[in-house]
């Protein structure tokens, strides 16, 4: 691929007046909510344009079914393009093996097509590094391919949000959705000039404003012949916004200590601590020194800021270590034992770096994600109340805090965790902004933060988990709980049902008391799912919650905890009933609001696991529609057999998605070189 224009990018340098625009207030005209401009009819209509969202709607067009697609952006991918976090997180044996869905196999292929290699921003991270506008294009033809071939039909709603749901009177269906779709105000600046604080309380608002025109949206369903009305509602954004809206139950946060959650933080659930979220940028590399002005706002986060560890405190490592462009290949060196390329003038990195522009609020005062008494307390749980369940002042915080990394990679001279003299001043690099820029926006951020946490439903009343079913820390991780942590920390019977539950075949008797706890063969694999329809392979890995507020305080630290349950885990399964929420049968949850705890979403949360899931879910939209049946009813007989859902299994190994891994069984206790 050739090399880009540099002219194509607009001037990086941050001037004050670019920064103020964090500051600057907008003003709404006071008109009544309008009627639906018009009426869409959909079968499937998928919230969130995400890869979890891109998935399903993949799946959906494929079976030949009309699908609507909303995106609060106006690009397809989440994480690869909106969120800026296009690096792929792979582990090593199934990227080996290639063992991935069929439309994720698709989306690295094509990617691999349009740069000639799959790692044009040769970073150390990952097989895959590349630019994020280019995951919005990619994606899109994906989609009108998959339109085209299984002659169904997509509905793209680009800078849409879900404001309103009716649900009938017994509280089981999704009868409509209403939606606001906004345009740039006639003589107003384009979209993506301003930073999304500015612009999100905007968008769910009925009312037309200064920078933004509104379109109301029915979403209502697909009307078959025999004139009756079916349709599924999926919930794929990144915090859950519909489930949240439905009022179905959800968990929020750290779980309370338990055997399926051994390693948790907190003998009580804490709703406020969520992994925090980040506002990624892009920086070139440059051959002369760049003026940057200071933010005006930067003394107030530069205290965060740090390398983290001494074997990652290099600024080449740092810059590669998601180096997303590379036109001219540098010299291989060494630093920490991870061998990369030094950085030459041209090369373009996106930054995504814990103790950097990662934001980590944990208490009531400052989360993201309002819980469902803070969305009471604020009324947006009323009729047309709703507007996104999100803490706008604290985006506003994340944003500053993500500008004033890139001047600190540019400028700083300080650490947080390493001490003085470790950080030097790097001013051959500019940040690149502008509506051709990489992120696509006016400011340089990313158009929307990478979320690796939301809200998480609780699925229906199971056997074994009759409060709900969900996927917990003990059905992935490969800790074996010997340590002596475990065994002083937690009760007496809560460490036996521990050691039982992950005994595998010999359970029964550590229940019985005939084989001790300490005894026990703990089974060396994840938990084998009867329902599972996808899968997924990562390590539980956290960016955990600050101690104070607000985050940037000097000194705050990490939650104390959070990090324990960290660590390696089995290649694991996405359970159906993960997927269906409690009350109303006819939505369905894909991505990162499956019913997980908040150990096992640490691990469910990357890219290949997020299209699986979506692929799951779409599949399972259209069989449902296809054979009249509700999802729920293809689970709630199990443990006993379940004849549609072999069938349901039997088709999504057919397309090319794998439900399991090769080999899974109760008696395959290997797999040491899955990693």
């Amino acid at each position: 691929m050739k090399r880009r224009d540099k002219k194509s990018f607009q001037t990086s340098i941050i001037s004050l007046s670019l920064l103020t625009t964090f500051l600057t207030p907008y003003s709404v005209t006071a008109t009544p909510p309008r009627n639906p401009d018009k009426t869409v009819n959909c079968e499937i209509l998928v919230v969130g344009g995400g890869l979890s969202g891109a998935a399903t709607a993949y799946e959906g067009l494929l079976a030949g079914r009309t699908v609507c697609l909303t995106e609060i952006t106006d690009w397809l991918g989440g994480q690869i393009s909106s969120q800026g976090t296009s690096a792929l997180d792979e582990r090593p044996t199934q990227r080996a093996k290639q063992f991935y869905s069929r439309g994720y196999l698709e989306l690295r292929n094509r990617i691999q097509r349009k740069y000639g290699k799959l790692n044009p921003g040769d970073c150390w991270v990952s097989d895959s590094c590349f630019l994020p506008r280019d995951a919005h294009n990619i994606l899109t033809q994906m989609l009108k391919d998959a339109e085209k071939q299984g002659k169904g039909k997509l509905q793209w709603f680009p800078n849409t949000v879900i404001k309103e749901l009716g649900i009938s009177a017994d509280g089981k269906i999704i009868n409509n959705a209403t939606a606001i779709q906004h345009q740039p105000t006639k003589g107003a600046p384009p979209l993506n000039t301003f930073p999304l604080s500015q612009t999100i309380e905007d968008a769910y608002r009925y009312e037309n404003s200064s920078r933004l025109s509104k379109a109301i949206i029915r979403f209502v369903p697909k009307q078959s012949q025999k004139n009756a009305s079916k349709w599924y509602v999926v919930d794929t954004s990144e915090t859950g916004e519909i489930i949240a809206l439905a009022d179905v139950p959800y968990r929020l946060g750290i779980d309370s200590l338990s055997y399926l959650e051994p390693s948790s933080s907190s003998t009580t659930n804490d709703p406020y601590c969520t992994q925090g979220f980040t506002y990624t940028f892009a920086m070139e590399a440059t051959k002369e020194p760049q003026q940057q002005a200071m933010p005006p706002f930067y003394s107030q986060y530069a205290p965060y800021f740090s390398y983290e560890l001494a074997r990652l405190a290099n600024f080449d490592l740092v810059f590669t270590y998601r180096r997303i462009w590379s036109p001219e290949k540098g010299q291989t060196t060494k630093f920490g034992g991870i061998n990369f390329t030094v950085p030459t003038p041209g090369d373009i990195s996106m930054q995504n770096w814990t103790w950097g522009n990662d934001y980590r609020p944990g208490t009531a005062n400052d989360n993201l994600i309002y819980t469902r008494q803070q969305l009471q307390a604020s009324g947006q749980l009323q009729p047309g109340g709703w507007m996104g369940g999100l803490r706008t002042e604290t985006f506003r915080k994340g944003e500053e805090n993500a500008l004033s990394y890139f001047y600190w990679l540019y400028a700083g001279t300080t650490d947080s965790q390493l001490g003085e003299g470790v950080k030097k001043p790097y001013p051959n690099n500019r940040l690149l902004t502008g509506l051709n820029s990489p992120m696509g926006t006016v400011h340089g951020l990313s158009k929307y933060p990478y979320m690796r946490e939301g809200r998480r439903i609780i699925g229906r009343p199971s056997w074994g988990q009759p409060e709900g079913f969900g996927i917990w820390e003990v059905d992935i991780s490969r800790r074996n709980y010997n340590d002596e942590y475990y065994r002083q920390t937690l009760p007496a019977d809560m460490y036996r049902q521990l050691k039982a539950t992950l005994a595998g075949l010999e359970a029964t008797s550590v229940i019985r008391g005939e084989v001790s706890p300490d005894k026990a063969m703990r089974r060396s694999r994840s938990t084998i799912f009867p329902d599972a329809v996808g899968i997924g392979h990562y390590a539980i890995d956290f960016h955990p919650c600050m101690t104070k507020s607000p985050a940037e305080a000097p000194g705050n630290t990490e939650r104390a905890g959070e990090r324990r349950g960290a660590g390696q885990a089995y290649p694991f399964q996405i359970a159906l009933r993960a997927m269906i929420p409690q009350k109303i049968d006819n939505l369905l949850v894909g991505g990162k609001s499956i019913a997980t705890s908040h150990i096992a979403a640490a691990a469910y949360r990357v890219h290949s696991f997020e299209w699986s899931s979506g692929a799951a879910v779409g599949t399972v939209a259209a069989f449902a529609l296809k054979q009249g049946i509700a999802p729920y009813q293809l689970v709630d007989e199990l443990p006993k057999q379940e004849p549609q859902l072999q069938v349901l299994k039997r088709l999504l190994e057919q397309n090319g998605n794998p439900t399991a891994f090769p080999d899974t069984s109760i008696f395959n206790q290997n797999w040491d070189d899955w990693r």
